[in-house]
């Protein structure tokens, strides 16, 4: 059975915290092709995240659901919660989740047709990208700043970095990657009309089938087959796009069979075979219809006003190209609308939480002093001692007390007491850098807590602290007398302590101060 209280964590929440570790970075590991059995179990984990405090873990599952939601087409929702992330992750120094953060904004800023704020956010996941971390993390992100930068119009350094996601996805094994990342290149090829370099690439996409035994989706298939068009050999078209007409091959994306049947009508036009294009149109018609594919169906419309003028039905051609332009304007019409209503919805977010931050920071504030409170420390320590506990770190905290604070209240004033309080709390911040936290419990007793700290360490900077208290020149503000501080420090060497049990350590180690002669500092 496990317990809980205000201050802690269950007692197996170490062994939690480790199986929730294991199961996003598998989650995250997950190939394109799965993910939609990602959404399920990174809900459930966002949850115990939740529960156990473990902010990172939590911040992590959350942006697997912004790529499931990117994914899925919900482009609003996706986008608002990649910005969340990103935002936590800057404000934590959180570079693993900060690169994959800007990587699902790159995504998101050009499904709303901002190709250079997609390429900006491409660039700067790419610039925390670090050696140490997942091979197909790597090659994903360098992958995502191939597309953008091609995009962009920078077919060069495009390809540049779409060879080193290459490079990394065939080193360590992963076909499925290095076939998705051949198959952006062979992409890339056609549209610059590059047909010698799409026909090797699709040699090497060949080569990899053979050698393990993957089976090309229907998209894959569909760029080869753009690739027999620019050579003209449209029997090779027909011989690639059957099985996927026939549903004998996997459609990862709910446009495939729709751009398939389009590739295959344009084939059998060139090669004059009308009768069969229009077949494969009205086929490509009622599925586009069914699944509400209102891009597919402009670009019908232009192959269908193609193939009118290319049977010699001119009158109807020029019908067919006036549908073509008047659906594609509606299409443009309702993109927009989407962009805006996504970008948007961002921007609303991102107002919602600057609010929601500035409140729940006022709630973990002292409003004399502005350092955190006890009801911060609550919340933020247990999850600091299971960060710890995952390190195998130490965690240090310090209890100061102010020495005969109240000769000073009751001497001087109420006001004076107040500016000493105030001002302690700002040498308070600066013996408190980086992780390291500072907190008033009330009254004259304050915290800190250092992170990462030993007892030497943290007992020398106590000292220090000490010191710079007794000397600061008080006599503006409290004449003859002196403010000096006692202070109690204990340490939990791996993080598996509770915060009630270092409070009380800290406490004992207090108390011997002040009896000891006070103005000083006992570990």
């Amino acid at each position: 059975m496990t317990t809980e209280t205000a201050d802690c964590v269950p007692t197996d929440g170490l062994g939690r915290l480790g199986a929730l570790q294991a199961a996003v970075a598998e989650l995250e590991s997950r190939p394109y092709s799965q993910f939609r059995t990602v959404r399920k179990p990174a809900a459930e984990i966002r949850e115990q995240a939740r529960q156990l405090g473990a902010e990172e873990l939590y911040q992590r599952a959350e942006l697997l659901l912004a790529s499931v939601d990117l994914r899925e087409g919900n482009i609003g929702e996706g986008g608002q919660r990649a910005h969340r992330v990103r935002a936590w992750a800057e404000e934590h120094n959180a570079c693993y989740l900060l690169a994959r953060a800007h990587r699902q904004l790159s995504l998101f800023s050009r499904y709303v047709g901002d190709t250079a704020d997609g390429l900006k956010h491409a660039v700067q996941s790419v610039a925390h990208l670090r050696d140490d971390w997942p091979v197909v993390l790597r090659s994903q992100l360098l992958m995502s700043l191939s597309v953008a930068l091609d995009e962009s119009g920078s077919r060069a350094d495009a390809d540049r970095r779409a060879r080193e996601a290459l490079t990394l996805a065939m080193a360590a094994g992963d076909y499925e990657m290095t076939i998705l990342t051949l198959n952006n290149m062979v992409y890339s090829a056609y549209e610059n009309d590059d047909e010698p370099a799409a026909r090797q690439l699709v040699a090497e996409m060949h080569e990899i089938q053979t050698r393990t035994g993957y089976r090309f989706n229907a998209n894959e298939l569909d760029t080869m087959a753009r690739v027999e068009l620019m050579g003209g050999h449209y029997d090779e078209v027909e011989a690639l796009l059957t099985p996927v007409l026939a549903d004998l091959v996997a459609a990862n994306e709910g446009d495939a069979i729709a751009e398939c049947h389009l590739t295959l009508a344009l084939a059998r036009r060139l090669s004059g075979r009308y009768p069969e294009a229009q077949a494969a149109l009205d086929a490509n018609l009622r599925i586009c219809e069914e699944r509400g594919l209102a891009a597919v169906r402009a670009r019908i419309r232009e192959e269908q006003a193609a193939l009118y003028a290319a049977t010699g039905r001119y009158a109807e051609a020029y019908e067919e190209h006036k549908a073509f332009h008047a659906e594609s304007t509606a299409l443009l019409s309702a993109q927009r609308d989407a962009r805006a209503r996504a970008m948007q919805a961002v921007f609303d977010a991102n107002e919602a939480r600057r609010a929601s931050e500035h409140f729940r920071e006022m709630a973990h504030r002292d409003p004399l002093t502005g350092l955190y409170n006890r009801r911060y420390v609550n919340e933020r320590v247990p999850a600091l001692l299971l960060e710890a506990a995952a390190g195998q770190g130490p965690l240090s905290i310090a209890i100061l007390d102010l020495d005969h604070f109240k000769r000073i209240n009751d001497t001087l004033s109420h006001a004076t007491g107040d500016t000493v309080l105030q001002q302690v709390a700002e040498l308070l911040q600066e013996a408190a850098p980086g992780s390291a936290l500072a907190a008033r419990m009330g009254g004259e007793e304050f915290l800190l807590v250092f992170p990462g700290v030993g007892t030497q360490e943290a007992a020398m900077r106590c000292e220090r602290l000490r010191l710079r208290i007794r000397a600061y020149a008080w006599w503006p503000i409290t004449g003859s007398l002196p403010v000096t501080t006692s202070i109690g420090i204990t340490t939990s060497p791996d993080g598996r302590d509770t915060l009630s049990t270092l409070l009380a350590q800290a406490d004992a180690n207090l108390y011997a101060a002040k009896h000891s002669g006070r103005d000083r500092v006992v570990a």
